[in-house]
Formats: structure tokens, C-alpha cells, sequence
């Protein structure tokens, strides 16, 4: 979403990123934001100092995203009465960062270039670390399959998705109580705390016996994971404006399609231990992988600062990540960018009412829908791709060596996509892509003939592999909104995690060894996400012309009126628009 912002002093300047200097900031709800740009109403023409008419040089331009230059240079706070507004409202939310907030702070390009660099170095990569630490233990049990797993527990594979289902009920379950506690205690604390638990319960599965304690150990890795990644997407929003984060996510989600390549080149290893010591080769993976996840857990308690003032005294770093210049580059173009992001400290929960509100936010839920449908036609053959090419007669150390491409070309093609976005300033169509991607593959692989021969299982295997390389949207769609609201984040993935669970439910034992009636299910979703995708964007626009015709009837002093008193909240305020 973006503001029309209603100031008592604009700059006289071409392009101006900023936000609704009067809305509320009571609540995470107030300024309610999909994406970084801003469309300011129709030209109307103002009166100057010399009495002469002219258009006012920000109004009826649709704003790029300003570089943090011009942030520096030009941003809201350079009207003493809205920088004084917001100072007092830093000071009563104790927000973290208040103690460098500076409307006349200044910086240069390449202090900010450098900064960016540090931080990246700093959060995102341990950030990126910690994501797979989750998805090495979550993955790992796809690639025990190619080491007759199910075999040896006396299970089928309607036992193993069964497995599947039980996990990610309770990864949803536990998805937003989590952001919720992690709001209150901090993301910091309670990322780390997340990380140990589930590196425990993942070890603890090389003791597992049977069905029961498989299902046991499913459903403790769901409470534990869940929240994670909206915990993640919340803290990342501490460092960066609005532009900076969309990329971040996009490089963020690389985790998932290299950490099938890590895990399928260490399973390729550890599986070949089969038989040492009486043990199975996937009982040594799963103890393995959960050491790494351990480990990491424990590193992050001390390299996860709970914001960009408080680095000091971490791990290696006894005088802090930051100089005082770069914490208030940081705190200031953050703010500049978005100022409601210290209307809230970071430890401050939320309320029963703002989740309500958020659940309210109708105009949110064709994004929630997309989070439902658009990834589920991909995910099946993921799942349990080392079992298929298992069942096409491929030994276990090809199973796992053989997924790897297709993980490499996932990374390749999100990374693309997610750039592909950002350059175009396209959510909806661009996020399409995946889907127009995946329908000709699935439609290839149901029209295989049904019969066994190494010709076609290379053919199968080439598909798949096409399949799984699917250029991944859901960095997109995560940037359509904005995750420093928690509850918004936990009600897209809880979404996601549904979309999870209907896709367990497609290949079932009884359509084996092609799974056909699987195949031609995916092919229907595959066709329904790309028009939803088109749908969702047009609904957008069709909202914004709604809004903008009650806006444009308006005169200045009623827009003006409207903006400082309006009792309408989030999406449903006149002066919000939103991107698409």
C-alpha cells in the first residue's frame, strides 16, 4: 500500500519518498504499506509566494523508491512539526532507535553502499544461516526416503505423508502464537531459543522406531519451526527501508533450493553409512544434520542484536558492529523511509484487538489467497523426489545426487524473479511467472505414456528437475506487504503452510508409480493460480481508481480534514493506495 500524504510544507523537488505525516500510531495498524511507492493525488494547481499559479511539482506523480541519497536529502522530517510529531511519538513507544533520530542528519551515497554491505554482511547472511538450520532438519526426512526409510520403520507412504500433514498442522499452529511471543520477548531471544529445540528433536529422530515416534518427532519439529521465518522477515525490517528488504527476501529464500543441494550432498554421504555399527545411513544424517542446527542456535544467541543501537558487547565485537555515524544512517533512513517503524518497540506485544484488525484488513486477503494456491503445483514432485527417482530405479547416492540440479536452477530463477520484480515494479503478473513455468512441464509428465523404461525415466527425471526449478514468487508476495506488522506475516505463511498440507494430499499411494490423478490436479491449480494471480492485480487497481474517485471529488482543505481526523483504519482509508 502507499499514502497520499497531506504536508503544510513540501520541498520543491521533483520526487519525494515519504509517508502520512498524521496517521496514527497507536497501533502497527496505522500505517498500513504493501510496497515502497507512493502515488500522490491528480495536479492541482497552488498558489507560490510571488502569487503566481502553478502544479505543484509532487502531486500526480506515481514516486520510485528513493535511494537512501535522497532520503538523506529530502524526506518528511524537514517540516519541524511533523519531525517534532513524530519524535514525541519514538519517546512514548520507547522505540530503540530514538536515541539517533536526527531530521537533520546527512549522509552520502557511498556511506550508505558501504553500510549496506556491512549489514549484509552482518544480519542477512546470519540471517540466511539460521533459515537453514531450519530447512536442513525440516527437508532431511525427503531425503532419508532414498535409504528405505519407510521400510525400516514398517510405514507407507500414505504413513509418510501422513507425517508430513501432522508437522505442518502443527507448524501452523504454532505460527502465530510465536510472532506473537517473539514481538513480546524479542526476536533475538526468541529465534535462538527456537533454533536449539528444533536441533534437539531433529538429532533425537536417528532414534526413532516405528510410526509413533515418527509422528512424535513430526509434530514437536512443527511447534518449534513455527513462526520462524515471520519472526525473521520482522527482524530483517530493523535494518532496511522498504527497496532494500524486498531484495534481501529475495537472496533470503536462495535457502531453500541450497540447502536441498547441501542436504542431498551430505545425505549422499552419511546414507552410504548404512550397516556401520548395526544403524541405518539416514539414523547418522539426521543426528548429523541436528548437530549443524544446534550449533547454529547456540552462535545466535550472541550475533543476533535485538536492532542497530544495541551491538555492543556481542560475540567478537565488544565496541559494536556500528560507529555512532552508521547507527544513525541506519535509524534515520529507516524512518525516513517508513516513520510508523518506531511506533512500536521491539518488545512490545500485540494485542487480541490488532490481531482482530489485522484478520479484518479484507483488501490483504487476495495476497492471502495467492499464499494458498499459487505453490502448490510445484511442490509435490519436491517432496518426495528422491522416493520417485527411487521408484525409477535409480540407487540411493543417484536419488540424492540427481536433485540437485533442479535445487540450483530454483535458487537461479528466484533470485531472477524476485529481481524481475523489483525492476519492473510488477508484483502481480510477475509472480504469475511460477505458474506459467510449471503448467507445460506438469502437462508434459501426464502425458507420458504409463509404462517403465530407462528412456522415459530419464525423460520423467528431466521434467521433474524442470519442475522443481521453479522460479520461486513467494519473496514477492511476501514484499506486497509489509512484515514489520507480525500478524499480517504469520497470516501469509499460515496460508502457505495450509497450501503445504493440501499438497501432501496429492500424490497418494493408490496413483503409483506415475501418479497421474496427482499430475492432472496439479495442472487444474497450475491454470487457477495464474488467473488468480492476473485477478489479484486487477482487483487492486479496480480498488485504487474506487479510491481515487472519492479522493479526487474532495477539495484540498476536505483531503487535508479527512487525512488528520478520519477514524478509518489500515486499508480501508481513502488516502491508501495500493501497489500491484
Amino acid at each position: 500500500m502507499s499514502y497520499i500524504p497531506q504536508l503544510s510544507k513540501l520541498p520543491d523537488v521533483e520526487s519525494h519518498h515519504i509517508h502520512d505525516p498524521t496517521a496514527s500510531s497507536s497501533s502497527p495498524y496505522a500505517t498500513p504499506k504493501l510496497e515502497e511507492d507512493k502515488i500522490f493525488p491528480q495536479p492541482r494547481s497552488v498558489q507560490s509566494d510571488s502569487g503566481e499559479k502553478r502544479t505543484h511539482p509532487l502531486e500526480g506523480i506515481r514516486q520510485p523508491s528513493g535511494s537512501s541519497a535522497t532520503l538523506s536529502d529530502v524526506h518528511i522530517f524537514q517540516d519541524e512539526a511533523i519531525a517534532a510529531h513524530w519524535k514525541g511519538v519514538y519517546e512514548r513507544s520507547s522505540y530503540e532507535g530514538r536515541h539517533r533520530f536526527d531530521p537533520s542528519f546527512e549522509w552520502t551515497p557511498e556511506e550508505d553502499r558501504q553500510l549496506l554491505k556491512k549489514v549484509d554482511l552482518r544480519v542477512t547472511c546470519w540471517s540466511w544461516a539460521m533459515f537453514l538450520a531450519l530447512d536442513l532438519v525440516r527437508k532431511n526426512i525427503s531425503r532419508a526416503l532414498a535409504d528405505n526409510f519407510l521400510a525400516d520403520l514398517g510405514m507407507s507412504l500414505n504413513d509418510y505423508n501422513n507425517g508430513l500433514l501432522v508437522f505442518l498442522l502443527c507448524f501452523l499452529f504454532a505460527e502465530l502464537p510465536s510472532g506473537l511471543v517473539s514481538k513480546k520477548v524479542g526476536a533475538d531471544r526468541w529465534v535462538p531459543t527456537q533454533i536449539v529445540s528444533w536441533s534437539i528433536i531433529g538429532a533425537a529422530q536417528a532414534a526413532i522406531t516405528g510410526k509413533a515416534g515418527f509422528l512424535v518427532t513430526r509434530a514437536l519439529l512443527g511447534l518449534t519451526m513455527g513462526g520462524f521465518l515471520p519472526d525473521q522477515l520482522l527482524y530483517l525490517s530493523y535494518f532496511y527501508t522498504s527497496k532494500e528488504l524486498s531484495t534481501r527476501v529475495g537472496w533470503f529464500y536462495t535457502v531453500i533450493g541450497i540447502s536441498q543441494v547441501l542436504g542431498s550432498l551430505l545425505a549422499a554421504g552419511f546414507l552410504e553409512l548404512r550397516g556401520l555399527n548395526g544403524l541405518a545411513g539416514w539414523r547418522y544424517l539426521f543426528a548429523f544434520e541436528g548437530l549443524i542446527a544446534g550449533v547454529i542456535g547456540l552462535m545466535a544467541f550472541f550475533l543476533m542484536p535485538n536492532s542497530p543501537t544495541a551491538t555492543k558487547g556481542r560475540f567478537f565485537s565488544k565496541r559494536g558492529w556500528f560507529s555512532e555515524r552508521e547507527e544513525k544512517i541506519i535509524v534515520n533512513k529507516i524512518l525516513r523511509d517508513d516513520p510508523s517503524k518506531g511506533d512500536m518497540n521491539n518488545r512490545q506485544g500485540v494485542s487480541p484487538r490488532e490481531l482482530w484488525r489485522a484478520l479484518c484488513e479484507k483488501d490483504l486477503w487476495p495476497i492471502y489467497l495467492m499464499g494458498l494456491v499459487v505453490f502448490i503445483p510445484w511442490q509435490p514432485p519436491t517432496l518426495i523426489i528422491s522416493l520417485l527417482l527411487k521408484q525409477m530405479g535409480y540407487n540411493t547416492l543417484r536419488s540424492n545426487l540427481l536433485a540437485i540440479p533442479g535445487q540450483v536452477l530454483f535458487s537461479i530463477n528466484s533470485v531472477l524473479l524476485t529481481w524481475l520484480s523489483v525492476r519492473t515494479n510488477e508484483r502481480g503478473l510477475v509472480s504469475s511467472i511460477a505458474n506459467f513455468w510449471t503448467l507445460p512441464f506438469l502437462v508434459a509428465l501426464y502425458c507420458l505414456p504409463e509404462k517403465v523404461s530407462m528412456h522415459l525415466a530419464w525423460v520423467r527425471y528431466a521434467l521433474i528437475t524442470c519442475i522443481t526449478a521453479v522460479p520461486y514468487c513467494h519473496p514477492i508476495l511476501i514484499g506486497w506487504f509489509t512484515p514489520r506488522i507480525p500478524t499480517r506475516g504469520s497470516l501469509y505463511n499460515m496460508m502457505v503452510q495450509v497450501s503445504t498440507i493440501l499438497a501432501t494430499r496429492v500424490y497418494m499411494t493408490n496413483d503409483r508409480p506415475f501418479y497421474n490423478k496427482g499430475n492432472l490436479a496439479l495442472i487444474i491449480i497450475s491454470a487457477v493460480a495464474i488467473l488468480q494471480a492476473w485477478l489479484t492485480k486487477a482487483y487492486y487497481v479496480w480498488r485504487n481508481r474506487q479510491k481515487q474517485a472519492v479522493w479526487s471529488a474532495m477539495s484540498h482543505e476536505q483531503q487535508t480534514r479527512y487525512t488528520t481526523t478520519t477514524t478509518d483504519r489500515g486499508t480501508q482509508r481513502l488516502d491508501v493506495r495500493f501497489v500491484h
